[in-house]
Order: structure tokens, then sequence, then C-alpha cells
């Protein structure tokens, strides 16, 4: 099967999977979706936001619609769900092995970022409190020239939820897509390259926190 006709059934696959979500998030969640208008019809984006419940990959998926189908990276943890999650995990995103991160993985992850027009990501890896956000988002980005599109997932209530009477109200923001350039703009040249990664993506999380 060609690649043009694999791509176009899994796009009528995901439009379908996302038309089945949209009606399901707004019961549970009273789910608002804005800045739609932000995002460039042909253009290729990373797209990132924070993570902190599972249910942050199908809110993204909605807040950009199911005719914008978005490839995951997902860890290798999740292919330990439930059997009929796992063709889908398979056919939507990039597995790789985050707790031993190597070359492969790597190499993965840029091919996939190349590949696809619309990636998703989430940069701080986990669900876990209080934890730094990597920079491989903005590492990528530097790699193969693409913009970021941060998005903003306010939950007020109790988040991930607790089930089953308190179940927060969601609101999915979609700020202004951002560049490399102006994410380094103002930086000092002397900066290493590891500091410069790490402040590039401090600002990065910054505009998904205000979009």
């Amino acid at each position: 099967m060609s690649r043009r006709r694999t791509d176009g059934l899994k796009g009528v696959l995901y439009g379908f999977i996302v038309a089945l979500l949209l009606p399901l998030l707004k019961g549970l969640f009273r789910l608002r979706i804005e800045g739609r208008e932000h995002i460039a019809p042909d253009e290729s984006y990373i797209i990132v936001a924070r993570h902190r419940s599972y249910w942050d990959v199908f809110i993204m998926a909605a807040a950009l619609g199911a005719s914008k189908r978005i490839h995951f990276i997902a860890r290798k943890g999740l292919m330990r769900t439930v059997a009929v999650v796992q063709p889908i995990i398979r056919t939507f995103s990039t597995v790789i092995d985050r707790e031993n991160f190597g070359r492969a993985d790597f190499r993965k992850m840029l091919e996939a970022i190349r590949r696809e027009r619309l990636v998703g990501l989430f940069p701080e890896g986990t669900t876990r409190k209080r934890v730094d956000a990597k920079a491989g988002a903005v590492r990528f980005a530097m790699m193969t020239g693409k913009k970021i599109l941060p998005v903003n997932i306010v939950a007020r209530g109790p988040y991930p939820p607790d089930w089953p009477f308190r179940l927060p109200r969601i609101t999915a923001s979609i700020g202004e897509s951002v560049t490399v350039d102006e994410l380094r703009r103002g930086i000092a040249g002397e900066t290493s390259k590891s500091e410069l990664s790490r402040l590039m993506s401090d600002r990065l999380m910054e505009r998904v926190d205000n979009a």
C-alpha cells in the first residue's frame, strides 16, 4: 500500500476517533477550545503542552480538531495498557523508551518529526508533579526548522479527575506559534549549548502557560 493511501486511511480513522471523543470530552469536562485561529492550514508544527493526566493526549487531539491528525511521541510503558488501546498507540505514535533513551530512540523521534506534519510532545515526559520540562522539543525544532505550537490545558477542579463525581471544567487554549529564533532572542551569545537549550525550554513552557 502506498504511503499516500496509508496516510489517507490514517486520517479518516483519526478523524472518526476525534469526532467520537469531542462530545465525550464536552460532556465529561465541559471542554472549551480556544485559539484555533492560530493554526495555519498548511504549516508544520511541534505541538507542546504540560502533562498532568493521560487525558491530555485526547484533549490535545480534540483541541486541534478531527481534520488535524497529530502524531504523538509515546513512552514504551503505554504498551502495557489494555489490548484494545495498543493498536491505536502504534498507529498514531512513535514509541520510545523514555527510561533508557538512546540513539535509536533519538533517531526514531527525529525521523517522525521530519516525516509528520503535526507532532505532539509533552516536554515533561511524565504526569508526575514537579518535574522539569526536557529540552527535546526545542532541540528537535532547531534540527527540523519547525515552529512550535503551545497548548495550555487549564482544569478548574481536580485533574486528573477524581472519579466518579468530581470532574474538572477544562479549557484548551492554543497559543500563537513560536520559532526557535524567537525563543533564542536576547540570550547571550557565549551561553553554553546545554544552558541555551534549558533557557529556551523555560521560555517555551512560559508560552504554554500563557497560551
